[in-house]
């Protein structure tokens, strides 16, 4: 039986040490350590590729539902190759620039600036975006990482789509060893940093699917609305002391809860009561953390009722 049961485990004692390879400590700007595992690179092709298949899927629907709608304009605008084309047959061509404009860079841009910092690709294989500082992700940095994509991957693809052949070949070679390179980039480094993470400041780790918000709100100092089980005190705060952090902080709040690291947990404990003045004391920060990640929530849930939202706490109630 132990012959029997040790390749299996040698083949999870190896894959516990890939994992291991990738842990990666990421410091936040109040200077909390919060444990992220690299993305592996086979993760980061397939969310790429099923990203790339949902948007040519999507635009394969749009042109189908665009030309059962107006499938003459087209015909009238192929046609019209010199011609003088319609003001219908105008509209409609911008309409399909920017559709195709959208598809290529609004998609990424929109879903990686969301709070979960994942496309819907990236999301099926649990990988996510997140700052390498620790703090929220800037529109800058995810900008300039998916701007890089047209270096990295766009314009190598047009070389060898439009100069496959004779002297034009040259520029082939040129797009192969030009995508050759970035392609394997990641490769080159640790982390498996593409180069638009070395210019945006980013890493992609692992963002695993957990049912947090339905966990955390049934057990607990959430669900007993504040009091302790281990103490029985009963955490409340004010309106002044909540206000002071924003949905990127709870977002933090709850990987840490989930993480459940007792040197992280208490280092966010006394980082929240010195920002709030309160004394941290000790023994309860659980407790302590599960009251104020409830409250926290309760109140910008409600202010978004209103049409108000904090991003984080530099941001004002907007």
């Amino acid at each position: 039986m132990s012959a029997a049961a040790s390749p299996q485990a040698g083949r999870q004692y190896r894959y516990q040490d890939q994992i291991n390879k990738r842990r990666r400590q990421l410091v936040t700007p109040e200077g909390i350590a919060v444990p992220v595992t690299i993305a592996s690179r086979g993760s980061r092709l397939g969310a790429l590729m099923l990203d790339f298949l949902i948007l040519t899927v999507g635009t394969y629907v749009f042109f189908l539902v665009l030309a059962l709608i107006a499938g003459g304009l087209f015909e009238q605008i192929s046609e019209a190759a010199e011609d003088t084309v319609s003001g219908a047959g105008e509209f409609l061509i911008i309409i399909v620039i920017l559709f195709l404009f959208l598809a290529r860079y609004g998609y990424f841009l929109a879903f990686e600036l969301g709070p979960r910092g994942a496309t819907l690709g990236k999301r099926a294989v649990g990988i996510r975006v997140a700052a390498r500082n620790g703090g929220r992700l800037t529109p800058e940095a995810i900008v300039a990482r998916n701007l890089l994509r047209d270096i990295e991957l766009f314009m190598p693809l047009v070389f060898l789509m439009v100069a496959p052949t004779g002297e034009a070949g040259k520029f082939g070679i040129a797009g192969m060893i030009w995508f050759l390179v970035f392609m394997l980039f990641p490769f080159f480094n640790k982390d498996a940093l593409r180069a638009g993470d070395i210019i945006a400041g980013t890493w992609v780790v692992e963002a695993p699917r957990t049912k947090l918000a339905e966990a955390m709100s049934t057990q607990g100092a959430v669900a007993s609305r504040g009091s302790s089980h281990v103490t029985g005190a009963k955490y409340e705060f004010g309106e002044d002391e909540l206000s002071v952090y924003g949905e990127h902080e709870l977002q933090t709040l709850e990987r840490m809860l989930r993480e459940a690291q007792p040197e992280a947990l208490s280092a966010v404990h006394e980082t929240i009561c010195r920002k709030i003045g309160w004394d941290p004391g000790a023994g309860d920060e659980r407790a302590f953390l599960e009251a104020f990640y409830g409250q926290l929530r309760a109140k910008l849930e409600g202010d978004m009722r209103f049409g108000k939202r904090k991003a984080d706490k530099y941001s004002e109630s907007a």
